[in-house]
């Protein structure tokens, strides 16, 4: 037998209509009124429930086809009234307005209107609610007597709470008024990004900045077990991100993982030919650039196989049986790639800690932008994402590169684009030999890209993420036996190091073009 409440009036008006009559069926049998409009009253009507039209109550008709219909005092003085106050209740009565108990609320789909291809300007303006979060938002702060609900999966459990209770506690609304404002917030937001992008001119930033973020997923901690941590993802952002991939088998995600896996995907994507990617703490400790998937793992693993130990792989293509059974020899924390081959996905399974993901590998189309958290601010900048070709660069040396050198700098260039800085990258045949990361010096990020480099680094190639401030650099590329140079040059002590390059046969390439990662 069900609890009959003395009467109270619900508003339903929900654009995602999932489980509405159903609720609507539960509220009238518990003595609700529902008051609603447009093609919710619609719905509700068809399937039998008694509803009254919102015209019913304004005595106003819907008008400018539906563009306005809630926004009338009583509808919102129903929503606002505070009914532990004589001279609310009063001012009610006196103006002939009923209170209303319960919004039940969400908006229309702005979000993914917007997402389709080439949605008209019009067709966007067209689906931005207006008396929805008006609603929303009065009956939020109204909370304590207005219940708002705009998440059909809460429906059951607020009909069980009012036959178990009678009424919701004040904590459970104020938790419904949350997600109320967070609703009405994230909307917003996505809105003020649609239109700064239709707006958005070259080198400029809005005066203010709202981004659409949700959360994904917590995470188990942060980059240390006394961190909480949790994933966001920017529902505007339509590139692949590590909220996006498909997760085939391995425990779930740390906070490290995604950091890693993040700088891992976005070095991938610099190459069109067949590349792996090994990344240790955001830093790549080795690449890989051969005909086959195999060819070019087993460089990224010669590369430094102390440090692939424990790491991040990223492949922009298909990983084959064959490659899969060679990764399977060491433990790496994840494997990222395009896809996976069913007889690949079958040897992974056998290490089950190891976290396979998989995602379509897109080309980006624009410059998005790219944040760092400061005390109290956010940094703001593009990412340094036009590609790589040190082909565009200036020979400044008499000695000129040879093809392969060519081939050898422009993959790293690549690779030291996605090293912090200060960085040096050794390279050579497809493969990097050495890597200097996030060093206070540049001379000191050479000393340790050619020590791991050895021998090795004998008619190899270097580059440099910003210019030689000294020949010094210069110098010790000489002595390790470096063929070939690439760096943006710009420096007033350009000449020197131009001048060590000639004296000892080398050539060197200016790009212009400086890869500060900080």
């Amino acid at each position: 037998m069900k609890n009959k409440n003395k009467t109270k009036r619900a508003l339903l008006s929900v654009s995602n209509k999932d489980g509405i009559t159903d609720f609507a069926q539960e509220l009238t049998e518990r003595g609700w009124e529902i008051v609603s409009t447009g093609g919710t009253a619609r719905l509700l009507q068809k399937a039998g429930i008694p509803v009254m039209q919102v015209e019913e109550v304004t005595g106003f008709p819907e008008i400018l086809e539906g563009r306005v219909k809630t926004l009338h005092p009583f509808v919102h003085g129903g929503i606002l009234a505070q009914k532990d106050k004589n001279e609310n209740l009063k001012e009610l009565d006196t103006h002939g307005i009923t209170p209303i108990s319960m919004v039940v609320v969400n908006l229309y789909p702005f979000i993914e209107v917007v997402n389709e291809k080439k949605v008209s300007l019009d067709k966007a303006m067209e689906n931005i609610d207006i008396g929805g979060p008006a609603m929303l938002r009065a009956a939020a702060k109204n909370y304590r007597h207005t219940m708002v609900v705009i998440n059909p999966q809460r429906y059951q459990e607020i009909i069980e709470a009012l036959d178990q209770q009678g009424d919701l506690g004040e904590n459970y609304r104020y938790q419904l008024a949350t997600e109320a404002f967070q609703h009405t917030a994230e909307y917003d937001a996505f809105i003020a990004s649609y239109f700064n992008q239709q707006t958005r001119e070259k080198d400029t930033f809005p005066s203010h900045l709202v981004l659409p973020y949700r959360k994904a997923k917590e995470l188990r901690y942060g980059e240390n077990p006394q961190q909480k941590a949790a994933l966001y993802h920017n529902i505007d952002y339509k590139e692949e991100t590590p909220a996006k991939f498909q997760q085939w088998q391995g425990k779930e995600l740390s906070f490290n993982n995604i950091n890693d896996l993040d700088a891992a995907w976005e070095l991938v994507k610099e190459f069109k030919e067949t590349a792996v990617i090994a990344v240790k703490h955001t830093n790549p400790c080795g690449v890989g650039v051969a005909r086959t998937v195999l060819e070019a793992y087993n460089k990224a693993y010669e590369a430094d196989p102390v440090s692939i130990f424990g790491g991040i792989i990223a492949v922009n293509q298909e990983v084959d049986a064959t490659t899969a059974e060679e990764m399977s020899k060491i433990f790496l924390e994840v494997i990222a790639a395009p896809s996976f081959s069913s007889e690949a996905l079958n040897i992974l399974s056998h290490q089950s800690d190891v976290r396979v993901l998989s995602t379509p590998l897109v080309n980006r189309k624009e410059k998005p932008w790219e944040f760092k958290k400061t005390s109290g601010g956010l940094l703001v900048q593009e990412m340094d994402s036009e590609p790589v070709n040190v082909r565009r660069g200036k020979v400044v040396t008499s000695t000129k590169p040879s093809e392969e050198q060519w081939k050898d700098m422009d993959l790293a260039q690549k690779v030291v684009k996605h090293v912090k800085s200060n960085a040096i990258v050794i390279a050579s045949r497809g493969q990097t030999l050495g890597i200097g990361a996030g060093q206070m010096s540049r001379v000191g990020a050479a000393q340790i890209a050619l020590s791991q480099a050895g021998g090795k680094a004998k008619g190899a190639v270097m580059a440099s993420d910003a210019f030689f401030p000294f020949p010094d650099t210069a110098e010790q590329a000489a002595r390790a036996g470096i063929k070939a140079i690439v760096q943006p040059g710009g420096s007033v002590k350009d000449q020197d190091a131009i001048n060590v390059c000639n004296h000892n046969q080398m050539a060197m390439v200016f790009t212009g073009r400086r890869h500060f990662k900080h």
